[in-house]
């Protein structure tokens, strides 16, 4: 899978993993203040979107695979650590189980493409491709080759017919 497709799924899929959790615990009215636990999620969930939007603009500006590798790597921790928050503070917040199943499933998913875009930067640089001669694939001429004397068309020393 080329780095391109990887990084066009990965845009597609993280709004889908965030995007269900956030909208599950979306701030209250402005009236109430949102207990602390709801804003270190809203903070954590900030942080993953950030991240993830580091994902899309990178897709957008075709980064090196090394590059893209480094920001799943930071997007994938960040996840995790709301997946942990959310796992620990379910009872005491009153997270659904249902979000926490979608954020674990986000993260697998983002764990796969992490996985791939490493690997595709992890191989060796290939050759920008073939040269023209390369491409034409005849031989390349050499100076052993050049026959002298005189030819049909030796225009130097006679006529292009021959002596006479």
């Amino acid at each position: 899978m080329n780095l391109r497709r990887a990084l066009f799924i990965a845009a597609c899929v993280v709004p889908a993993a965030v995007g269900p959790a956030a909208a599950q615990f979306s701030p209250p009215p402005q009236q109430q203040q949102a207990p602390p636990c709801a804003q270190e999620f809203f903070r954590l969930r900030d942080v993953a979107q950030k991240k993830a939007e580091a994902i899309r603009s990178a897709n957008e500006r075709k980064a090196s695979p090394k590059e893209a590798c480094g920001l799943f790597g930071s997007f994938a921790t960040s996840e995790a650590a709301m997946l942990k928050y959310a796992i620990d503070n379910q009872v005491w917040c009153g997270i659904p189980a249902e979000i926490i199943a979608q954020i674990k499933k986000g993260h697998a998913n983002t764990t796969a493409l992490r996985t791939k875009v490493c690997a595709v930067a992890a191989q060796p640089q290939r050759p920008a491709g073939p040269s023209l001669s390369d491409a034409l694939g005849g031989p390349v001429p050499s100076t052993g080759n050049i026959k002298t004397g005189r030819g049909t068309f030796d225009t130097l020393t006679g006529t292009p017919l021959g002596a006479r």
